[in-house]
């Protein structure tokens, strides 16, 4: 059962000019007997929770998300003991209070506020008395020592004004003041089944650099989480933590963006005195680098800080190895951005918008469904996506948000997601639940799809984003028109929409998505390719390599257009020159039509543009641009670039499985024996156990090894090349 009191501390909103703390709440109750207890919380945005001192909940608690469309809740199983007992929790901002980050809109939104919480506490006695508390004014509340808390900018705690005792039996709290009554948000209440974010590892810093007026801490790694302050200071000390990606002249340097310069990414510590050990709770940062102010330099060791690494809690599903290091560095960079990027949802970066923006996770959903265990995530955040669905079908660009994205129009690679999603979740897990929840949107998409295509005359029309991130170029200098992207993408969402409710059963569904993949197929082939040059619309390599990917050609008509692309590769003298959308196909049709080798050699090598020249450059984590040396990169933290993971283990280890979609015991083993290298291995772990394929060059000759799990239909292919 879920509560239905939401109580708050305050209505007053935090600003950069008004200071209102995180608010600890107590409440305290007798038991004549030990007694088990069920307790069910949400916080609108964070809470910690504790019982008698102990802290019970996770971390960033309960989810992020719209509290109108959906209220999250976690449950808690404790145990209780005579006599005296205290429930305490402290509530952060989360997504509620938002104050640093206007372009969401969220504080435009109905219900955008001070947090708050709903608490109810199930409790059964051992002498057989049961009852309930719910959150009422019962609860007494006071000022913690986290006077300022942001989810994107970061946490600061005066440790001078720490309460000793406060969540514990014993402590008096008559000078603490009542909670107030609020009312709840619209959403309708739900237990979170996300997967939980974790600390998944810790490091210790690298280096330890003096600069101008402080120092700067190097962990070698670009990725996400919190650090951990261990310091011996003097009562009234400031330290400030400066979180960042990059330095430049041995100086820190961030890409604030909309964010104010002076809060992006800081942590401030104010000490009590003495030995202090202090970890921020409600926010994460992006970064490999800490500029620390505010130290001696005797306070200036290795153990100040230590990297709490986190993110969702993901599983390795699978992997990729070789013999060329590039190769190997770009598969654990794509690892490390994947991860950073996942925290209860796919986001586009860790260290400046933290936002859910559903192009991204479209295009990252067979590498991470490849390498990691993200269904339950997915399945969680598409309830989300569904409530963000409007009357007519249409879904904005970012889920969540208070409004934002939804100016920039409707954007078929982006709406994918929809439908990507549960698709690839089907493919690779056998998940049928996940295809059942969304087959209505689905289809009521396809419905607002069809207004579109209407709109365009039978394609779709140019929109705001497109083939993101060109490199070389400005973010939306697309060379390949979004009418031809946004076409394609969409022909591709109406064959894999009718793939899915082929399985559901769905027949008349399926023949209205299938019919609409017809029209888009025919209008594509009349109007944005040419057959007397074999040239998709924009003569780039992106239209020619979607053209070929999306099989909008007939067999006997792709040799020649892959021709075409060839020559377009040539023309770059052997490089990409592909946005996102098209990078996340090119690759693979270039290893469908035999050439592997042109495929590795693009991706690995260490000139501009390439994924190779990232790692010359001293990558540690997939950037979101490709420029030249010292071009505008507005991350270096992204995950929407790390198809290449896919394309290593299909590819390159051969390891297809479920290739028509319709077989969960099926694998096609189609492995490419790149000239440069000497072997590669692969491996995924299937719901039925785990595929690994090694090949390796032995006395002229190619060894392959090969192990499936029991009753696996096992088919070969001749090997590319």
């Amino acid at each position: 059962m879920f509560p239905k009191n939401f109580i708050a501390a305050t209505t007053r909103l935090r600003d950069f000019d008004k200071i209102v703390s995180a608010p600890l709440m107590r409440r305290v109750f007798f038991l004549d007997s030990p007694a088990t207890a069920t307790i069910t919380i949400s916080g609108i945005g964070f809470y910690e929770l504790y019982v008698n001192g102990e802290k019970v909940s996770g971390l960033l608690t309960p989810y992020i998300s719209v509290p109108d469309h959906i209220i999250y809740y976690n449950r808690y199983d404790v145990q209780l003991r005579p006599g005296e007992n205290v429930l305490g929790i402290v509530l952060g901002n989360g997504m509620q209070n938002v104050f640093c980050y206007k372009q969401n809109q969220i504080a435009n939104a109905r219900w955008y506020g001070a947090p708050m919480t709903a608490l109810r506490l199930d409790v059964k006695c051992d002498n057989g008395l049961e009852f309930y508390i719910e959150s009422d004014a019962a609860f007494k509340t006071a000022p913690s020592p986290i006077f300022f808390d942001d989810l994107r900018c970061g946490e600061h705690y005066d440790a001078t004004k720490e309460i000793s005792g406060w969540n514990k039996p014993g402590f008096g709290d008559s000078s603490w003041e009542s909670v107030i009554s609020v009312l709840p948000p619209l959403g309708e209440p739900k237990l979170c089944t996300a997967d939980p974010i974790v600390v998944t590892h810790e490091i210790s810093p690298k280096k330890i650099t003096k600069c101008s007026d402080g120092y700067i801490y190097d962990f070698g790694a670009n990725l996400a989480g919190v650090c951990r302050l261990n310091i011996n200071g003097n009562r009234g000390q400031k330290i400030i933590l400066t979180h960042g990606e990059l330095l430049e002249n041995g100086e820190l340097k961030n890409t604030a963006g909309l964010l104010p310069a002076d809060y992006f990414q800081k942590d401030v510590y104010i000490c009590g005195g003495g030995h202090e050990c202090y970890t921020p709770r409600f926010t994460y940062h992006g970064f490999q680098y800490v500029y620390v102010k505010g130290i001696s330099a005797e306070q200036a060791t290795p153990r100040l800080l230590t990297y709490l690494v986190m993110n969702s809690d993901l599983r390795e599903r699978g992997g990729f190895t070789c013999s060329d290091i590039t190769a190997n560095t770009l598969q654990t960079l794509t690892r490390r951005s994947t991860l950073a990027n996942f925290f209860y949802f796919p986001t586009d970066c860790p260290q400046r918008e933290k936002d859910g923006w559903t192009g991204d996770a479209a295009l990252s959903a067979e590498h991470t469904l490849l390498n990691l265990s993200p269904e339950n995530s997915y399945i969680e955040w598409l309830h989300n996506i569904r409530k963000a669905q409007n009357e007519f079908g249409q879904i904005p660009n970012v889920v969540p948000t208070g409004g934002w994205s939804t100016q920039w129009g409707s954007n078929p690679a982006w709406d994918s997601v929809l439908i990507y999603l549960p698709y690839y979740t089907y493919v690779y897990r056998n998940n049928t639940k996940i295809l059942e929840e969304n087959g209505t949107a689905i289809f009521k998409y396809l419905h607002f799809l069809s207004t579109l295509m209407r709109r365009g005359g039978g394609l779709i029309e140019e929109t705001t984003l497109g083939d993101w991130c060109p490199p070389g170029r400005a973010m939306n200098d697309y060379k390949s028109p979004s009418m031809f992207t946004n076409s394609a993408i969409s022909l591709d969402m109406c064959q894999k929409a009718g793939f899915i409710f082929n399985v559901l059963g769905w027949e008349q569904e399926e023949a209205f998505a299938l019919g609409l993949a017809t029209t888009l197929r025919k209008n594509i082939r009349e109007r944005l390719y040419d057959f007397e040059t074999n040239t998709a619309l924009g003569n780039c390599q992106t239209s020619q390599a979607m053209i070929l990917h999306y099989d909008i050609l007939a067999p006997h008509e792709k040799p020649a257009a892959f021709e075409k692309l060839l020559h377009l590769i040539e023309e770059t003298n052997n490089h990409m020159d592909t946005g996102i959308l098209g990078g996340r196909v090119i690759f693979h049709v270039l290893s469908a039509f035999g050439k592997s080798d042109l495929a590795f050699k693009m991706i690995t090598q260490p000139s501009f543009p390439s994924y190779g020249n990232w790692v010359a450059r001293g990558a540690t984590s997939l950037w979101e641009d490709f420029q030249p040396d010292g071009g505008p990169i507005a991350s270096r933290n992204h995950h929407f670039w790390g198809d290449i993971s896919a394309w290593f283990i299909k590819n390159i280890a051969g390891i297809n499985y479920n290739p028509t979609g319709r077989n969960h015991k099926e694998v096609k083993i189609a492995p490419s024996y790149i000239s440069d290298l000497s072997y590669a291995e692969g491996f995924h772990i299937t719901p039925y156990g785990k595929i690994y394929v090694k090949w390796e060059r032995v006395a002229g000759e190619v060894a392959l090894t090969v192990d499936v799990p029991d009753g696996f239909s096992l088919c070969y292919n001749t090997p590319k090349r």
